[in-house]
């Protein structure tokens, strides 16, 4: 008897204040919710193996749509079985769409109706990346969360120009939706992407044209991009009531530990970015006695644990100096340690979130857990 795969879907749990505790259910995996997704940009998560990201408690990763199109290229991943297998995670992959980047690194781009023609930023050479291409790229790698293709500016910007890649990226989500019925696998999801800057009323008209597309899932877009925290955070309250509670919401790229508590608080419930794993090689630790600085010469003979309250074997038995050295050595173990280290932090702060929705004491749990970690050392 063929076995049913479980269809995509979201769960709300229960909500303290705007928090909310979730799950959602693929044919992959459940993602308990609020989630960080580890980025695994290049079907790796930097310094990382497989097993040690799924230890940490994530149950989830992000791979890149522009980066596995240039190298290895998508039909070779869909040859050797799919990203899943590829790289050895059996949990849910997210993929973001590739506009980001392609925006952000190709050499030369040229942005049309149809798409964005552009130059690879590893080779020059030419490429076109369109809606049908970008869903068509995610479906040969097998993700499970797919994202729309949009158009991601760089803020601060002119309302009119901000406006127009709002535009362009509602008629893409369009062209990525009727892609996406195409290609896509059953249990698949196809995510929108909320832009428009920091303008309240433009998000607004976004978000509102997103939900009238009927997706399972909402992502708010464009942050992280120069606006500033305070600004983030009130584009957040400005948009996310005109986002379905019973879908899931994803805010792209973002970002700090004080950025993910107090994105909860106004009811997110995914996140991804590069900081733990990027801060890790470049000699930060997140711990929760604060942030350290392990370059920094005060560690050079401190014996302490970088973190006794931590979770990581690594943050228990290596010490401050040992990693010191490591680091300023310029020793692959330094990133190693570090970004292990950070990746199961924000797994267990996430965890921490959870647990606090649960009991009903978010704000007060935000309130300490603030106090203690935005420390540096």
């Amino acid at each position: 008897m063929e076995q049913t795969l479980p269809r995509f879907g979201y769960t709300p749990l229960t909500q303290d204040g705007l928090a909310r505790l979730g799950e959602i259910v693929t044919p992959r995996g459940t993602i308990r919710t609020p989630a960080f997704m580890p980025v695994g940009t290049v079907a790796t998560v930097k310094a990382l193996y497989p097993e040690q990201v799924r230890q940490a408690g994530a149950d989830i990763l992000l791979a890149n749509t522009y980066h596995l199109m240039l190298r290895p290229g998508a039909e070779r991943v869909a040859r050797l079985g799919g990203l899943h297998k590829f790289m050895r995670w059996d949990g849910p992959i997210l993929t973001d769409s590739g506009g980001f980047q392609v925006m952000s690194l190709s050499k030369i781009r040229k942005i049309t109706e149809e798409g964005v023609a552009f130059q690879s930023h590893i080779d020059g050479s030419r490429h076109m990346l369109s809606p049908e291409r970008s869903i068509e790229i995610q479906s040969l790698l097998g993700a499970d969360i797919q994202m729309q293709f949009d158009e991601c500016i760089e803020l601060p910007a002119e309302t009119k120009e901000v406006a127009r890649a709002m535009e362009l990226s509602l008629r893409w989500a369009e062209r990525s939706k009727r892609a996406f019925e195409r290609f896509a696998s059953p249990g698949q999801a196809l995510f929108g992407i909320v832009q428009g800057g920091i303008d309240p009323s433009l998000r607004r008209r976004s978000a509102e044209e997103l939900v009238g597309l009927d997706l399972p899932g909402y992502a708010i877009g464009g942050l992280a991009v120069g606006e500033g925290h305070e600004a983030m955070i009130a584009t957040l309250e400005s948009t996310l009531p005109f986002l379905p509670s019973g879908k899931p919401r994803y805010l792209m790229g973002v970002g700090t530990p004080l950025d993910l508590i107090e994105s909860v608080a106004r009811g997110v419930d995914m996140f991804d970015c590069v900081m733990p794993t990027r801060n890790g090689r470049h000699g930060y630790a997140f711990t929760w006695g604060g942030v350290l600085n392990l370059k920094n010469a005060k560690h050079a003979e401190d014996l302490t644990p970088i973190d006794v309250l931590g979770g990581c074997p690594a943050a228990r038995d290596y010490s401050r100096a040992y990693v010191h050295h490591l680091i300023r050595s310029g020793e692959y173990l330094g990133a190693m340690i570090l970004s292990w280290i950070n990746t199961t932090f924000y797994q267990e702060l996430m965890a921490g979130m959870r647990e606090a929705i649960a009991q009903g004491r978010f704000s007060t749990w935000a309130q300490e857990t603030k106090a203690r970690i935005m420390v540096r050392g």
